[in-house]
């Protein structure tokens, strides 16, 4: 169904290039992986090998973004990422036809990241996924971008049901509001994702 939404574009696209992007952005809880398994499923059909980088893996070590001086929004938005290096070693590596990305993988253990390198194929497509998709670094290097468009209030439902956690918990919601969802609002008014991006899909 979704890949029937993105047929004629990427079919076209692999005609005259190897190698196609696909960017994957939405908030968290807006039902990103449930999408990225559909859409590895429906590829296969076509016998179109997928790659896939999670967003979350590379972030930058626990230290950089809490008790930067920053506002919570600010460390989220700006700090939770290295932008300039992603753009670097996934975004440029994948452009240049690199068959190896020298990505910078975290490690919720120990809070620190290490190289690790993703091979990929030489022909297919790459999909990332993640939240802030189409920051300024990295917009113009997609050949699609979906955008999954969800509630705050049901976003944050699965979010807590997911970790077991109170959504009702004060506490946790003061968190929210400072952090993450302030963060999403510098996004939507400074980037307006869902306006450019090429498809938007409602997943609430």
């Amino acid at each position: 169904m979704i890949f029937k939404l993105m047929h004629r574009v990427l079919l076209d696209k692999l005609n005259t290039q190897s190698r196609v992007l696909i960017g994957l952005d939405g908030f968290s809880g807006s039902g990103k992986t449930t999408l990225v398994d559909t859409l590895r499923t429906e590829l296969a059909l076509y016998n179109l090998p997928l790659t896939v980088v999670h967003l979350d893996d590379l972030i930058t070590e626990r230290s950089k973004r809490y008790n930067s001086g920053f506002d919570e929004w600010h460390e989220h938005y700006h700090l939770q990422w290295d932008a300039a290096r992603i753009a670097e070693t996934l975004f440029q590596s994948w452009a240049r036809g690199d068959h190896q990305l020298p990505l910078d993988v975290y490690d919720s253990a120990t809070g620190t990241v290490s190289l690790q390198p993703l091979e990929v194929p030489p022909n297919g497509i790459l999909l990332v996924e993640g939240v802030f998709l189409q920051r300024a670094e990295w917009r113009d290097f997609y050949d699609f971008l979906l955008y999954l468009d969800c509630p705050r209030s049901t976003r944050f439902q699965r979010v807590s049901t997911r970790g077991h956690q109170d959504p009702n918990d004060p506490a946790r919601l003061a968190v929210y509001e400072r952090r993450y969802w302030a963060a999403e609002d510098h996004y939507l008014q400074t980037v307006q994702p869902l306006q450019r991006a090429d498809l938007v899909l409602d997943s609430k």
